[in-house]
């Protein structure tokens, strides 16, 4: 599926779409995406800020996509953990970004080579308006070649 369908999907799939979540830029090779979330009324928490389950949910399937798309149909490619540190209260728009360098893939790929899993940490940063930072998000993907 081409990275243009696949982002539409995105924006219209109902977790994304009914939390306010735009996927703004999915590159054709997979190497970099652009996430926002635009507050509104009907995802401020109680104190008016953003809800921490959508600042979760806007970063959560991106590690692994990119990932799974870069590495191609030989590999499983899963999501294993996560973890989310809320450093200010979110307003307004904030913004993810996601890329992924073709070393850190070689390096996944290298190591997954004999059939082993590969368990992975990756970091993203949640940015308000302003530049500051609002989360940060921690993934953990797995990745093992697939049995032939």
């Amino acid at each position: 599926m081409k990275a243009s369908r696949l982002r539409l999907l995105f924006n219209l799939w109902p977790p994304f779409l009914l939390s306010g979540v735009h996927v703004t830029h999915l590159s054709d090779d997979f190497r970099h995406a652009r996430v926002e979330l635009r507050q509104r009324w009907y995802n401020r928490n109680y104190v008016g800020t953003h809800f921490g389950g959508s600042l979760f949910a806007m970063t959560d399937p991106f590690w692994m996509i990119l990932m799974l798309r870069r590495l191609g149909p030989g590999y499983l490619v899963w999501d294993q953990a996560g973890e989310i540190r809320f450093e200010k209260p979110g307003r307004g728009t904030v913004v993810a970004e996601f890329r992924l360098d073709d070393a850190v893939v070689e390096e996944v790929r290298a190591a997954a080579a004999g059939g082993e899993k590969v368990l992975r940490w990756f970091e993203t940063e949640v940015h308000d308006g302003e530049g500051h930072v609002v989360a940060r998000v921690r993934k953990q993907i797995y990745v093992r070649r697939k049995r032939d």
